[in-house]
C-alpha cells in the first residue's frame, strides 16, 4: 500500500457521513455538525436510510445514492451492518473509509472475527480503513474534522498527533487548545485493523503544517517496518512518542541473564532509539517536549544560561540542568560586567544570575540581551515568579520582543543573529496568568516550574545532535563465515555454539567435552596448561552457582580430581538435572568481565545486550540493549552507556582494557543473529576483556534454537 491511498483521509474531495442523525443527542449528530461548522470546503453529504434533512442538506438513502464527487467515507453505525455497508462502499468506488464505530475486536471473539471480515472486504476492493473504533482524523488547515468529539474543537497549530486511544484525543485537543498550542493534525487510529500509526508517518512528516510528531502508542504492528518509517519521518520532523504499559508483563521467563533482562519495554527504548524517536516517560512531557520542539530553534550545545530574579528557584533550575546532562555555562567576563552595570551590587551575575527581588522589566530584557550576546550560552531558561514591584506581564512585554527577534519570526527557516532557543519557568498560579497567555500567544513556550522548563532544553539539545549525526551507515564485517556456521548449526553437536561464533570471527579458548575422569586428563594435557573445568548439563544454566567451575587446574592429577568434584556438586544440588560431562576450557589470563548477549523481540527481532558481567550481573543490572545489526557507532554507544563499558577504558588501579576487541565482538553477534533467524538466544558470560591490544575471548557461552533445543560451551 501506498502513501498516496492514504491522501483521501487528509485532503478528500467529499465526505460521505454514513450513520447522520438528526437528532442533536445522537454521535451521528455530532459527527456531521463538525464536519460542517469546522468549515470544510469539499462536498458533504449524508446518508441514512430514514432520508430527510440536516443542518440544510438533504439526507441520501443508501451509498449508492452519493453523488460525485466522494472519496471518504465516515461510518458511524451499528457494527453487525458495517460489512454490507463496506461492500457498498466499495461498489460505489469509495477508497478511503473510517470506521468510528466500536463493536469489533476490542468487545472479544465475536467482535474480532467481524472486524476480519471487515478488512477482506476492504482489501477486495482495494480501500484503506482507519479505525474501527476510533474518534477519526482532524486536519485543522485544510480544515477537516470528521470526528465526534464535543465543541470547542482544536487549535490550527503545528502538532501532528496519531493515538491508539480515542479518549486521549479528546483530552490532547482540550489540553493544547488551553496552553494555546493548536494542532495541525490529529489521528485516531482505534484498533487498527489496517492503517497503522507507521503508515501515517510518511504522510505527516510531508505535511507543511506539522513542525513536531506526537505518537500516544499502545504498541506496533510490524516493528522493523516502524524503525524504518520513523527514522525517515525523524529526519524531516521531530517525533516524540508515549509508549504505554511499560511494565505490563513483557518479559517471559528467566531462561537467562538475558532473558530475565529484556523486556518489551527494552525493545521499545532500542527501537526509539535507533529510529530518532524521543520517548516521552509522562505524558506531560509528551506535551511540554512537544511545544519546545515546535516553538523553540535548536541550540548548538548543552550550555545553558538561567536569569531569574530568585535565587532559590535558580539553584532548582541549576540542579536540573546538571542532573538531566546539560551544562551550567560560564559567562564571559563581558557578559557579567554588562550585567553589573544595570543590577544592584548584592547580584549575582554568575550563572544563574539573582537579578534580586527587585528587578524590573528593563533589567530583564538587558540582561537577557546579554545572555542571548554570549557565545558561551546555547540555551537560555528564564524563570519569573510572581514579582513584588513590577507584574510578570510587564516582563513578558518587555522580553518577548528579544526573543521573537533573535529568533525570526515564527515558522522561518532564516532565523536572527543570536537565534539560541529561550523557554520560560512561570512560578506560581493567578499572578502569572497574564504573562503565559502572552507567551503562547506569540509561541514562546512557558512552564509551571523549573524542571520541566530544563527538560524541554534537553530535549533540544538531543534533537539538535540527533541531526547532526550523519545518517546510519550499515558496516560489512570481515571474516564472516557463514558457509561454517551453517554446517555447525546444522550438525548440533557438544560444541556446536563454540563452533558457530568461531565461523563469525568470536574468539572462543579452546575446549573439549569430557565424559570420564581418565579423558578430561587427557584433554587438559593435549590443551594446554592451566585449564578450566565446568560442568556440562542442559538442566544447568548457571554453573558456578552449584559449584560447577573450577578455575586453574595446573597439572593431570588436579584436573582428574576436578572432575570428580563437579559431578559430584552438580548432582548434589541438581539430582534430577542431565550431566553430560565436564568441559575443559583452556584458562584464559585474568582482565574484565563483561556479558553480551541476543535475544529476540516479538516485535522487532533480534536484540542485543551488553553490560556488567560475571555473577552480579543481575545484582547490578548495569545492562544496555540495541537493535541488531550494529555499526560500530552504535556498538560504541552501547559501551558509553554502561558502567562496564566506560570501566573498559580504566579506572583508577583498572588498567585499560580492549574495547575495540569488545565493540567487535558486539558487531559480529549481531550479525549472527540477523544471519541465522531460527537461534532463539545466545549469552555470553563473561567475555573476559584482556589489556588493550590483547583481545578479548568468549570464556562461557549458552545458546537456544527457537525449538528449543540447548547447548552451552
Amino acid at each position: 500500500m501506498t502513501t498516496s491511498s492514504l491522501s483521501p483521509f487528509f485532503t478528500p474531495q467529499g465526505v460521505a457521513v454514513i450513520g447522520a442523525s438528526a437528532d442533536p443527542s445522537k454521535l451521528g449528530y455530532r459527527l456531521a455538525h463538525n464536519l460542517v461548522d469546522c468549515g470544510y470546503q469539499g462536498a458533504i453529504y449524508f446518508v441514512n436510510p430514514k432520508g430527510g434533512s440536516l443542518l440544510g442538506r438533504q439526507m441520501v438513502r443508501t451509498v449508492a445514492e452519493i453523488p460525485d464527487p466522494v472519496d471518504l467515507a465516515v461510518l458511524l453505525i451499528p457494527a453487525p451492518i458495517v460489512p454490507q455497508t463496506l461492500r457498498e462502499c466499495g461498489e460505489r468506488g469509495i477508497r478511503a473509509v473510517i470506521i468510528s464505530s466500536g463493536g469489533f475486536k476490542e468487545t472479544g471473539a465475536e467482535g474480532a472475527a467481524l472486524e476480519v471480515e471487515c478488512l477482506g472486504i476492504a482489501r477486495r476492493y482495494g480501500m484503506r480503513l482507519i479505525g474501527p473504533n476510533c474518534v477519526g482524523v482532524i486536519d485543522t488547515h485544510l480544515p477537516l474534522d470528521t470526528s465526534f468529539l464535543p465543541p470547542p474543537g482544536a487549535l490550527a497549530g503545528d502538532m501532528t498527533f496519531v493515538s491508539h486511544s480515542g479518549v486521549i484525543c479528546d483530552v490532547a485537543i482540550d489540553w493544547a487548545r488551553s496552553l494555546g498550542f493548536g494542532v495541525s493534525r490529529l489521528i485516531s487510529l482505534g484498533n487498527q485493523a489496517d492503517v497503522t500509526e507507521t503508515d501515517v508517518l510518511a504522510p505527516v512528516a510531508a505535511d507543511p503544517y506539522t513542525r513536531v510528531i506526537t505518537l500516544y502508542l499502545e504498541g506496533v504492528g510490524d516493528g522493523p517496518r516502524f524503525v524504518v518509517e520513523a527514522s525517515r519521518a525523524s529526519r524531516q520532523k521531530p517525533i516524540v512518542a508515549i509508549k504505554l504499559g511499560r511494565f505490563a508483563g513483557g518479559q517471559r521467563a528467566a531462561a537467562s541473564h538475558t532473558g530475565a533482562m529484556v523486556g518489551q519495554d527494552h525493545a521499545f527504548d532500542a527501537a526509539f532509539r535507533r529510529a530518532g524517536v524521543m520517548r516521552a516517560n509522562t505524558s506531560e512531557e509528551l506535551y511540554d517536549w512537544s511545544r519546545a520542539l515546535a516553538w523553540c530553534p535548536l541550540p548548538v550545545g548543552r550550555q545553558v544560561g538561567i536569569l531569574t530574579n530568585a535565587g532559590g528557584a535558580g539553584v532548582i533550575a541549576a540542579d536540573a540542568v546538571e542532573a538531566i546532562g546539560l551544562h551550567l555555562t560560564d559567562l564571559q567576563d563581558s557578559t557579567k560586567a554588562a550585567m553589573r552595570s544595570v543590577l544592584p551590587a548584592a547580584a549575582s551575575v554568575r550563572n544563574p544570575v539573582d537579578m534580586l527581588g527587585s528587578a524590573t522589566p528593563e533589567q530583564y530584557a538587558f540582561c537577557l540581551q546579554a545572555m542571548q550576546a554570549d557565545p558561551g550560552v546555547d540555551s537560555i531558561l528564564v524563570i519569573i515568579p510572581p514579582p513584588p514591584v513590577s507584574t510578570s506581564e510587564a516582563i513578558a512585554e518587555a522580553i518577548i520582543p528579544l526573543i521573537q527577534s533573535a529568533n525570526g519570526a515564527y515558522g522561518s527557516s532564516a532565523p536572527g543573529k543570536f537565534a539560541k532557543p529561550v523557554v520560560l519557568a512561570l512560578l506560581g498560579g493567578n499572578l502569572v496568568s497574564r504573562a503565559a497567555r502572552l507567551f503562547r500567544a506569540t509561541h514562546i513556550p512557558d512552564y509551571p516550574f523549573p524542571e520541566s522548563a530544563v527538560s524541554a532544553l534537553a530535549v533540544l539539545a538531543r534533537r539538535a545532535e540527533y541531526l547532526a549525526q550523519p545518517e546510519r551507515v550499515a558496516e560489512v564485517l570481515p571474516g564472516l563465515n557463514t558457509l561454517a556456521a551453517r554446517k555447525a548449526f546444522e550438525h548440533s553437536g557438544e560444541n556446536w555454539i563454540s563452533d558457530a561464533l568461531t565461523a563469525y570471527g568470536i574468539p572462543i579458548p579452546g575446549v573439549e567435552l569430557a565424559r570420564s575422569a581418565d579423558e578430561a586428563s587427557q584433554i587438559a594435557a593435549r590443551l594446554g596448561f592451566p585449564v578450566v573445568l565446568k560442568i556440562a548439563s542442559p538442566d544447568i544454566l548457571h554453573k558456578s552457582d552449584v559449584g560447577g567451575v573450577l578455575l586453574n587446574r595446573t597439572d593431570v592429577e588436579s584436573v582428574r580430581l576436578g572432575y570428580e568434584q563437579v559431578v559430584a556438586n552438580a548432582r548434589l544440588a541438581r539430582p534430577q538435572a542431565k550431566i553430560s560431562g565436564v568441559h575443559i576450557q583452556r584458562m584464559i589470563p585474568s582482565g574484565q568481565e563483561v556479558i553480551l548477549g541476543m535475544v529476540r523481540d516479538a516485535q522487532f527481532g533480534p536484540l542485543v545486550m551488553f553490560g556488567s558481567g560475571g555473577v552480579e550481573v543481575e545484582g547490578l543490572k548495569d545492562v544496555t540493549f540495541e537493535l541488531a545489526p550494529l555499526n560500530r557507532v552504535e556498538a560504541e554507544a552501547m559501551l558509553d552507556r554502561t558502567w562496564a563499558g566506560r570501566k573498559l577504558r580504566g579506572f583508577r588501579n583498572i588498567p585499560p582494557a580492549d574495547r575495540a576487541a569488545v565493540i567487535d565482538v558486539l558487531m559480529r553477534l549481531a550479525q549472527l543473529a540477523v544471519d541465522f533467524p531460527h537461534l532463539a538466544e545466545i549469552e555470553i558470560n563473561p567475555l573476559r576483556v584482556l589489556r588493550e591490544g590483547q583481545g578479548a575471548f568468549a570464556v562461557d557461552v549458552r545458546a537456544s534454537y527457537k525449538v528449543g533445543i540447548d547447548h552451552r560451551a
